[in-house]
């Protein structure tokens, strides 16, 4: 007769949400904000800094190279406004003042809303790309006084602003975040119908 194992189940291991309120009261919530941080924000920095080094020391200012003919190219420039060359005309002194301030501002917002995160989800994913580009643009301004932009998508003569990894990067979240509003909101518990 074969021997019966003394081990008893861990309940919410393999079940996931289904498992009684008992096995997950007594657990901590888990923040995930190193994984973001770690996944996510840093390699974003990384990618976008790895890149604009990449082109500013093998580019000339302005140099074009095609990737895809009239469509993709690598163009390197200076971008001394906002993403997409937004008061690239104001007064220096008002643009750096003004585009440093809200750059701090709102990685300390975000920060803040992804250490608040109680899980991984669409939303604080979009946070965490999000701080990567601000991140990536403010270490340009900081350092530079101006932004490396090299990614010129165009049709022919139709150009779209060039950007860089970091502008992608918070495109990318900011659609993330629109998408899960009209989508619903990934953050709501899910009710459990079972009972």
């Amino acid at each position: 007769m074969p021997e019966q194992s003394s081990a008893k189940p861990l309940p919410g291991v393999l079940a996931g949400h289904e498992a009684g309120s008992e096995s997950t009261a007594a657990a901590p919530p888990r923040r995930p904000f190193l994984f973001l941080f770690g996944a996510i924000t840093i390699p974003v920095i990384l990618l976008d800094q790895g890149t604009k080094l990449f082109v500013q020391a093998h580019m000339a200012l302005y140099e074009s190279i095609a990737i895809i003919p009239n469509y993709l190219d690598i163009t390197y420039t200076l971008n001394p406004g906002a993403a997409f060359s937004m008061l690239a005309d104001a007064p220096p002194w008002v643009r750096e003042a003004f585009l440093l301030t809200m750059a701090c501002a709102a990685i300390v917002v975000l920060a803040i809303l992804i250490v608040r995160s109680d899980r991984v989800s669409i939303t604080s994913v979009a946070f965490a790309m999000i701080l990567g580009g601000a991140t990536g643009n403010l270490i340009d301004r900081a350092i530079r006084g101006r932004v490396i932009d090299f990614m010129r998508a165009h049709y022919y003569d139709l150009n779209y602003p060039i950007f860089n990894v970091a502008d992608s990067a918070i495109s990318i979240g900011v659609a993330l975040i629109i998408l899960t509003t009209f989508f619903g909101r990934d953050d709501e518990p899910k009710p459990n119908l079972s009972k």
